[in-house]
């Protein structure tokens, strides 16, 4: 049943309430607690019992934190990376193109110049060679160095790991595993399959970060002493962010920490970073994944594949600085690109309908740097996993992304097996794939066969979740601190959307090219300001700014503003509808 009877917004979407079970979790939290009912929406639709809810809203790297030894290969993996520091032997780290790849390479660079060592860093070329080793650039680090590492890549790797036969490898990362794992000296996978799973969330950074742990762990013992890891955490809050983790377990207490390290400003790269993105506030989560992330990806889409992970690994600010600038030019470069994409994507995608399992699009000459992140806009528009295709001389390359509870990456690899594509692979909400321009359409179809055995077709596409009502005079900075500490919010983990119901529009004003900013009362004193980012893109902005008086639901989600040392709450409206 819909929520407060919206079956159609402005939007177009239903919106859907809590089910009964989670507002009984909800009263029972209330009861037992002395939390808000507004926190206890939240931590009830996490499933935290009052027993747990201090725990929960104060998440604990001790506590949380698993046991390296934990994860098969990782005492060997450590040991063998302390053997060649120790011996100053030439390590080189092979790192994926992306935020993850980029966070993990600059851990390993980070952690290796604290204790006096140097090591070639090697990202490949997202379109002359590809995601992960090849056989060329694995034979050509082997012949000028002792040990190898792979990060956020490598575990599908048989063929370029055994063409670095010269050297050791060791493999840190995340994606799924085959049934055979390639002859490295070591993988740390949690995704392996002969693991039990209990560290499957972790992205590469968070492996890496592990093995650091280990390190430290095995340098103790010998009475040495290593480099402070808590202060690499920003590095670990970034990718974990950035790469879609599960924001669940030690991720929590990774993000948290994490950006309390990143508010001390002490990474030049960050700090460059974040200072060409405007970022005037304490940095957040939505900062991680929407103004750092595109930006260091940008290098690794169109531009120089390893400029993000030399941005995070320097301590040169004059260095960092000409980077910062030119991925923030990169990144506007690389809107332009997936504009282009988006529009002829989402036109195809919405022609074949999102009321199938999968939503999907291909065409010639799409940039294979910005397919990711246009299958990310159409998972949002049509709530269903989604895949991009760019095809160029009878090869597709593609990109999908996936909503909470599908696995893409596991049926991707599964297509693979089946001969259905060239290659492919991932984790739960990524996935990368290369396949023959003339099986895109069977492909796609098995695709949506696998989709559709996970539910993925059972959920509305324009299905709008909301926490719980609230009132304007409720909304207040104190509760919207309290909210924020049952987060950081992201993947697996939605930020809490609360519904102002029957509010008067007092103020409407459009801004910028397509925003909206509205103040709206309840009649009995209480007020709130909202703003609607893109509000024009759909009938929410001009209904709203010509309300003529009308009452509306709104819902949204809590915003603190900061404006010159004044600390205020606002809305971030995301939809209304007639009340």
């Amino acid at each position: 049943m819909s929520f407060l009877g919206v079956e159609a917004s402005l939007t177009g979407r239903t919106w859907v309430g809590p089910g009964v079970e989670v507002e009984r979790a909800a009263e029972l939290l209330v009861q037992r607690t002395a939390l808000p009912q507004a926190v206890c929406q939240v931590l009830a639709r996490r499933g935290v019992a009052p027993e747990n809810a201090d725990g929960f809203l104060a998440p604990s790297l001790r506590d949380l934190m698993p046991d390296p030894r934990s994860l098969k290969d990782m005492e060997k993996a450590a040991t063998r990376f302390l053997e060649a520091v120790a011996k100053r032997q030439k390590i080189a780290v092979f790192a994926d193109y992306d935020v993850d790849g980029g966070s993990s390479a600059a851990l390993l660079l980070v952690w290796l110049r604290e204790m006096g060592c140097g090591a070639t860093l090697y990202v490949p070329d997202r379109i002359d060679e590809g995601y992960g080793p090849n056989d060329e650039a694995m034979a050509a680090l082997a012949a000028d160095h002792d040990l190898i590492v792979c990060v956020d890549c490598g575990t599908l790797s048989h063929g370029p790991i055994a063409a670095a036969k010269a050297a050791d490898v060791i493999v840190l990362d995340h994606h799924l595993g085959g049934e055979v794992l390639p002859d490295a000296m070591a993988v740390v996978n949690p995704n392996r399959q002969d693991e039990d799973g209990a560290c499957g969330h972790l992205c590469a950074a968070g492996v890496v970060f592990l093995m650091l742990v280990e390190a430290g762990r095995q340098l103790r013992a010998d009475k040495r002493k290593g480099p402070d890891l808590m202060a690499l955490l920003d590095l670990v809050a970034l990718a974990t962010v950035a790469d879609v983790a599960p924001l669940i377990g030690v991720n929590r207490a990774f993000v948290r920490q994490g950006l309390r390290v990143m508010a001390r400003r002490e990474r030049v790269g960050l700090t460059a970073l974040a200072d060409v993105a405007r970022m005037e506030t304490a940095p957040t989560a939505y900062h991680l994944g929407f103004l750092l992330g595109p930006r260091i990806n940008a290098g690794g889409r169109i531009g120089q594949a390893d400029l993000g992970a030399r941005l995070l690994a320097s301590n040169d600010p004059h260095e960092t600085t000409a980077l910062a600038e030119r991925l923030d030019t990169l990144n506007t470069e690389r809107r332009d690109v997936e504009a282009s994409v988006r529009a002829a994507a989402m036109a195809q995608a919405e022609e074949r309908g999102f009321d199938a399992p999968l939503a999907w699009a291909s065409g010639p000459g799409w940039h294979p740097g910005v397919v990711g992140i246009v299958a990310s806009r159409l998972k949002e528009a049509s709530n269903r996993p989604s895949i991009v295709i760019g095809v160029e001389d009878g090869i597709g390359k593609g990109s999908g992304r996936s909503v909470s509870g599908i696995d893409l990456g596991a049926p991707i690899q599964r297509l693979a097996a089946e001969g259905l594509l060239i290659k492919g692979g991932g984790h739960k909400m990524a996935a990368g794939l290369t396949v023959a321009e003339d099986k895109i359409e069977a492909a796609m179809a098995r695709l949506s066969e696998l989709m559709a055995k996970q539910g993925a077709h059972l959920g509305g596409p324009a299905d709008l979740n909301v926490t719980g009502l609230l009132m304007p005079a409720a909304a207040t900075v104190e509760l919207a601190e309290m909210v924020e500490q049952a987060g950081p919010f992201g993947a697996a983990a939605p930020a809490p959307r609360y519904v102002f119901a029957d509010m008067q529009i007092l103020f409407a004003k459009r801004v910028g090219d397509n925003h909206l900013k509205i103040s709206f009362g309840d009649g009995l004193g209480g007020k709130l300001d909202a703003i609607a980012f893109g509000a024009y893109d759909t009938a929410l902005g001009p209904a709203l700014e010509a309300h003529g008086g009308a009452r509306f639901h709104l819902a949204g989600r809590l915003d603190i503003n900061d404006w010159r040392g004044r600390r205020s709450v606002q809305l971030r409206l995301e939809d209304a509808a007639a009340a």
